[in-house]
């Protein structure tokens, strides 16, 4: 459809040989059946909407006379070339899937006259995939030609491999397999020889030696350690993977054990000793850790950082060696001028700082600090370069001005008499208290008569307190009864009623 609706562009074909620059001489003519078309004149008017696409797409010349042959044919003018859609940009490739890692701890478990058994463990990485299973491969020694054990991959991590020649030495691999390849070989140290071992390969590593074994420097170091295996295994040491120093450390092999032996231990002897016990590629390890300790060194920079009435703050840093083994503590000491003695202000100390406290007044003191390890204290201390002068200070003794206070109160009671009810023959109390400066004088009466000396009545006050005991009323002691308190301040009074039944 867009052919047919848009003849004024049929024209750009004669106008194309204008905007090349070269166009090959048998092309030349072919504008000239295009020019005798109807309308020509528009040609030259919309020569930038056809160039633009077809000048790109069809550079070459052979392109105006193709458009230009159906032209006599049809007697009407030829549809423009549709522009070609631009070459798709190539995607980038996706990033291939990663094979896993290689499986880890390969080891011989058992070997017999025809058969080895491998265990491993699984990879760290094993792809976005998974796993599809392990494949083992064998190559005789001296050959390089490697054979795969198992036809299809499988997912467990023990395999035995049978029907192999009784005698034959044969290096061992396993590889992980995934959908996205196979990972780097696993393989043996060293060629498994395909015989019966009657007992495996087995350290027996005693107690003591399971933790990290210290000695001091210049003692000697003397470990057993036994293994068993049939036939006969081959014991190997190493340090950091490298054969023992066998001038400096002895090593004494028998059918049941080893002995590692050294006269003199040195700091340079301290590290990790890994021990193998192999027979026919399966072996057993254990690693043997050592320290060997001595004193440190002194701490350093010790200051005297204040020192005011009876104390002095202290500072210094950590020895620069530490013996190797961790710093425990230090040990602070003082000497007082007159006596030079040295005496413990302060034992395992663990911070670098201190105070020390209850100084003699008019002394002048000197300080050092030890420090203190697993081996003991530092050979050296460090001695402070100043000293401390505790000065005599001057004090007047001022007694708290305490203001007078008016202690003078009028009585005033703070809890009154209660009414009670009492049962002829039994003894009853009455209770109030009162308070007042100068002690208030207390008067009990009954229907305002003064009680006096009466062995009825037995009255008392304590810290306050007023106590009336009316000892077996009968009905004739009822009625009300009042205390009065009197001081020169003034006068206070509460009074309660007593009721005396007589039991039917």
């Amino acid at each position: 459809m867009t052919g047919k609706t848009a003849p004024p562009a049929t024209d750009p074909a004669p106008a194309a040989p204008k905007k090349e620059p070269a166009p090959t001489p048998k092309e030349e003519p072919a504008p000239a059946p295009a020019a005798e078309e109807p309308q020509p004149s528009p040609a030259p008017e919309h020569p930038p909407a056809a160039e633009q696409p077809t000048a790109p797409a069809d550079e070459p010349a052979p392109v105006p006379t193709a458009e230009a042959t159906p032209a006599p044919e049809g007697g009407a003018p030829a549809p423009p070339a549709e522009p070609q859609a631009p070459a798709p940009e190539p995607q980038p490739e996706k990033p291939k899937a990663e094979p896993p890692s290689s499986p880890l701890s390969l080891a011989v478990e058992e070997v017999s006259e025809n058969s080895v058994t491998l265990t491993w463990k699984a990879p760290e990485q094993t792809g976005r995939s998974g796993l599809d299973g392990y494949v083992v491969e064998i190559c005789k020694d001296g050959s390089t030609d490697w054979t795969a054990a198992n036809k299809e991959p499988f997912l467990s991590t023990r395999y035995k491999i049978q029907d192999l020649g009784s005698g034959d030495k044969i290096h061992i691999r396993v590889k992980a397999v995934s959908a996205s390849g196979a990972s780097v070989p696993a393989t043996l140290e060293q060629p498994v020889l395909i015989k019966e071992i009657l007992q495996l390969p087995r350290i027996r590593m005693p107690r003591h030696l399971r933790q990290t074994y210290v000695r001091h420097v210049g003692d000697a170091v003397n470990m057993m350690i036994p293994f068993q295996g049939k036939p006969q295994p081959e014991v190997i040491w190493t340090k950091g993977g490298q054969p023992l120093d066998t001038s400096h450390i002895n090593i004494r092999n028998t059918e049941k054990d080893t002995i590692f032996y050294i006269r003199k231990a040195q700091r340079s002897d301290s590290g990790k000793y890994e021990l193998a016990v192999r027979i026919n590629g399966a072996e057993d390890k254990a690693t043997l850790d050592i320290r060997v300790i001595e004193p440190p060194g002194p701490p350093q920079n010790l200051k005297l950082v204040d020192v005011w009435g009876f104390n002095v703050a202290l500072e210094w840093t950590p020895p620069v060696d530490n013996g190797n083994s961790e710093i425990k503590g230090y040990i602070v000491q003082k000497s007082d001028k007159k006596s030079g003695k040295w005496f413990t202000a302060l034992e395992r100390c663990t911070r670098t700082s201190c105070t020390i406290s209850d100084l003699i007044i008019g002394n002048t003191y000197s300080f050092r600090v030890f420090a203190e390890n697993a081996c003991g204290l530092s050979e050296k201390a460090a001695v402070a370069s100043g000293v401390a002068h505790i000065k005599k200070t001057k004090t007047a003794y001022q007694p708290e001005k305490i203001p007078q206070r008016d202690m003078m109160e009028p009585p005033k009671f703070t809890q009154p008499l209660t009414d009670r009810t009492t049962t002829r023959g039994y003894s009853t109390h009455l209770f109030c208290s009162v308070r007042g400066f100068p002690q208030p004088k207390i008067i009990w009466m009954k229907n305002q008569m003064e009680i006096r000396e009466d062995p009825k009545y037995i009255a008392m006050i304590e810290q306050g307190v007023c106590s009336l005991e009316i000892r077996k009323p009968s009905p004739f002691d009822g009625g009300i009864y009042t205390c009065k308190a009197v001081n020169p301040l003034g006068e206070a009074s509460v009074d309660c009623k007593l009721d005396v039944k007589v039991p039917q």
